[in-house]
């Protein structure tokens, strides 16, 4: 089934494969890092879950580990045609400041399971020199508004390459999820999200949610 423009634009967001510090347990953020090669065959099955879409555009942040997961798509989504590729900063992963490059669970070890919870699952938790994930939110989500949303409403369909900090924010937005809930939000590898739009109506009106077979990164 091919799943063409109509009157209802869908919005189908999938989060990058295992990066390189992923693998070893770091903090990334916006560090430049490539995706594994687990995390491009992840990924490749993740692109056998989207055949069928005819997609309008397509939008990854600046970072390379989403736009080689979205070539890891392509391998496999059998798309027909090219599909215009938007890159922004706006959507970039979760700043972590002074805790880049450090190694998660040694910084679980020396601060305990509440600070740590706080810092990568928290709402407005602060990381000393980085971004919150409200702050996050707070730059991705008039991005979206200006850019994407505009294009749902004409009933395109949008395919969205992003990281888990970023899709958290947008979920956040897209499913009025309270700020005292979020620490439960998460957003899997090999998940795809997929939301459907309304013209005029600014949160979508179905969601669907697909997830391909892989063992999850341990990140």
């Amino acid at each position: 089934m091919t799943h063409h423009n109509t009157h209802t634009g869908i919005l189908v967001i999938s989060r990058h494969g295992e990066s390189e510090w992923n693998l070893l347990g770091k903090w990334t953020g916006q560090t430049d890092v490539s995706i594994t090669p687990k995390g491009a065959d992840d990924s490749r099955k993740v692109g056998e879950l989207l055949r069928g879409y005819h997609f309008d555009a397509v939008y990854t942040s600046d970072l390379k580990r989403t736009i080689e997961t979205l070539n890891a798509h392509l391998d496999t989504m059998n798309h027909e045609g090219d599909i215009p590729h938007i890159i922004s900063p706006a959507t970039k992963e979760r700043d972590y400041g002074e805790l880049t490059g450090m190694d998660k669970w040694e910084v679980k070890e020396k601060l305990g399971e509440i600070e740590f919870n706080g810092i990568r699952r928290g709402w407005n938790h602060p990381v000393p020199g980085g971004e919150t994930l409200k702050d996050v939110h707070d730059r991705t989500v008039p991005y979206f508004d200006a850019e994407i949303l505009p294009r749902l409403h004409k009933g395109e369909n949008i395919l969205m390459v992003s990281h888990g900090n970023t899709v958290r924010a947008l979920m956040k937005h897209l499913e009025d999820i309270h700020e005292d809930d979020m620490a439960t939000i998460e957003m899997p590898f090999g998940t795809v999200l997929i939301y459907h739009f309304t013209p005029g109506v600014l949160k979508p009106h179905k969601k669907e949610v697909l997830q391909a077979d892989i063992t999850p990164p341990h990140a």
